[in-house]
């Protein structure tokens, strides 16, 4: 099969296009036809090395984090899928690989693909649907009347988040440039911020979640906005001890993610709010309920741009530049590689 691979780490480096052999299908395990792959900023971190110290992967390692597809095989004990389902699905992050012909993914990760959407949008989904869900219905156990500042609302996350806080019946704000506007309106912002010439920590106060994606800047700001008791939940980091356990890392790297988050810790504790990094895990339960809301038009995909399977390197350019509306996908399936 074709697949695109990291042969080493490095900033900016092009993944190798080339052959691979098919992945072995354990007994959990669902082999999907990969019709299309999301991409997503993650990819390129993991590409730039960012992550190798947390998440040890043996190279070359095939990329990609994202996938709607067509179930072909199914090993021995899966019982909720058989072969000609439509599914997508985020991989476990130490079995991702969907920038590929064909990915083997455990049943337990896997969800129906919404009937509703084309291949290309399902792929859109997995990596942002769950990332909002597990931070904004998970963590924060979002409620209605409660009031949620979302960072960079017009990107892959927050366009997905904006619209599941609206349906938990909370009170949007966000940020993004003033040619974004009416699109994240469109999606349920109650209140947005022009990020380059406004300050949100001046138009904010009181809230109760924060969903941070930006810099240190930005979190030290939105720290302040929160009410006492508020929590904000971060994920760009920097990781915090919780997620050291939670990837069961190695007493050094336990000891290096207390260190690097130490600032955010204290200065969460003097304003007696909460902080957490979310680092988002696979899980085809929750993405069956994501399927549901947007079967029911709840929540609807908001997609940037579609490539072919062959310009995946500039697939992942395009999203590097931060830019983008919504999602950027490849087409795999069809495609001329």
């Amino acid at each position: 099969m074709k697949a695109f691979a990291v042969d080493r780490y490095g900033k900016g480096n092009s993944l190798r296009v080339g052959e691979a052999p098919e992945p072995a299908v354990r007994g959990g395990d669902v082999l999907v036809e990969v019709y299309a792959a999301g991409v997503n900023l993650l990819d390129s971190k993991i590409r730039d090395g960012e992550f190798k110290l947390i998440l040890p992967y043996r190279l070359p390692l095939i990329l990609g984090n994202d996938v709607a597809g067509v179930v072909v095989q199914v090993g021995s004990q899966v019982q909720r899928f058989k072969p000609g389902d439509e599914v997508y699905a985020r991989p476990d992050k130490d079995r991702i690989g969907t920038f590929a012909n064909f990915i083997a993914i455990d049943e337990r990760d896997v969800a129906h693909k919404p009937t509703t959407l084309t291949m290309e949008e399902a792929a859109s989904i997995p990596l942002v649907g769950l990332t909002a869900w597990q931070a904004l219905v998970e963590k924060a156990r979002l409620k209605a009347g409660q009031r949620v500042f979302i960072q960079a609302g017009s990107g892959g996350v927050g366009t997905f988040a904006i619209q599941l806080a609206k349906q938990l019946g909370a009170t949007v704000a966000t940020t993004c440039s003033k040619a974004n506007f009416e699109l994240v309106k469109s999606l349920g912002a109650d209140v947005v911020i022009d990020y380059k010439t406004e300050d949100f920590e001046k138009q904010l106060q009181d809230y109760d979640v924060v969903l941070h994606s930006q810099d240190n800047a930005a979190l030290k700001k939105s720290l302040r906005i929160l009410r006492p008791g508020g929590q904000l939940i971060s994920i760009s980091g920097p990781p915090d001890p919780d997620f050291g356990k939670e990837i069961e890392a190695s007493g050094f790297i336990r000891l290096l993610l207390r260190v690097l988050s130490s600032a955010a810790r204290r200065r969460a504790r003097r304003l007696n709010v909460g902080f957490s990094f979310l680092f988002m895990r696979a899980n085809g339960a929750q993405l069956e309920q994501i399927t549901a809301l947007i079967e029911s038009g709840v929540i609807r995909p908001v997609m940037d741009q579609v490539f072919p399977f062959e310009e995946t390197n500039e697939a992942m350019a395009h999203v590097e530049t931060g830019r983008t509306k919504g999602k950027v996908v490849v087409t795999v399936k069809g495609s001329q590689s």
